[in-house]
């Protein structure tokens, strides 16, 4: 298999900093977005823990396959699978424990999103709001699901349309690292095809643009690149009320 990738982030038109990271670790294959939540540089932190420790992670572990993990495999996984779980959970302790050995970084947290291809595969896990799509043959199908109280709602069908849309707490979210110790971390695999193209997101660009806009944008000439430049400029043209952080990751065969 074959791996390009692309990305950038944004501060947007309404913050004076930018909580958001992202992560591009092409020699593993690994493509991770961070949302960080806190405050006074606290959200900052966390999503920089967060993409840090995954890469130290899948680092190590692309060295040395014997390497002791600091949590126990999930035996109805494969090893890649396991591998991006447990990078996940490693970065939540890592976050916990710091917010609890420093005051100032109580109630710090970030989501995460994070994709990671082998062999003929490509793995996702995450947790919180921020998104993980596949856009194939012109039709963008987000494969994440969110994590947030708006989404429960809509699930357990308590909501009309016109409540959806009027709710006022879409930001409040129910599964983020640094919540607590014991994070639930959903993971999925599916097998990609030659030019399948993942988009990767916070939601400063998926609170602000619908699904059928960015898949225009992304049905747009030119290269991956330019793509990921429109739609950090879509989503601040529309408002920019959130940081913005874009990456695509496009998959072919060997």
């Amino acid at each position: 298999m074959r791996v390009e990738a692309a990305g950038s982030t944004h501060v947007g038109m309404k913050r004076t900093g930018n909580e958001d990271s992202l992560l591009i670790l092409d020699e593993e294959h690994l493509y991770v977005v961070a949302d960080g939540m806190g405050g006074h540089a606290s959200g900052e932190v966390a999503s920089g823990m967060a993409v840090a420790e995954l890469e130290a992670f899948f680092r190590l572990t692309g060295d040395d396959r014997e390497l002791t993990w600091p949590f126990k495999m999930d035996a109805d996984r494969g090893y890649e699978e396991n591998r991006l779980l447990v990078g996940i959970r490693q970065a939540n302790a890592r976050i916990c424990d710091q917010a609890r050995r420093e005051s100032r970084y109580k109630g710090m947290g970030t989501t995460i999103a994070s994709l990671h291809f082998f062999d003929d595969r490509a793995c996702i896990g995450w947790a919180g709001d921020s998104r993980v799509y596949r856009f194939r043959g012109g039709d963008l199908v987000q494969l994440s699901e969110d994590h947030s109280l708006l989404n429960d709602l809509i699930r357990a069908k308590k909501l009309s349309p016109e409540e959806i849309e009027a709710f006022p707490h879409k930001n409040v979210i129910v599964r983020a690292l640094g919540i607590q110790d014991n994070l639930q971390v959903d993971i999925l695999q599916e097998r990609p095809q030659d030019g399948d193209l993942y988009l990767l997101c916070s939601d400063g660009l998926s609170g602000m643009l619908s699904d059928e806009r960015i898949a225009a944008l992304l049905r747009e000439e030119g290269e991956d690149e330019e793509k990921v430049a429109r739609l950090i400029d879509a989503a601040n043209e529309a408002g920019g009320i959130d940081n913005v952080t874009v990456v695509l990751a496009r998959w072919f065969a060997a």
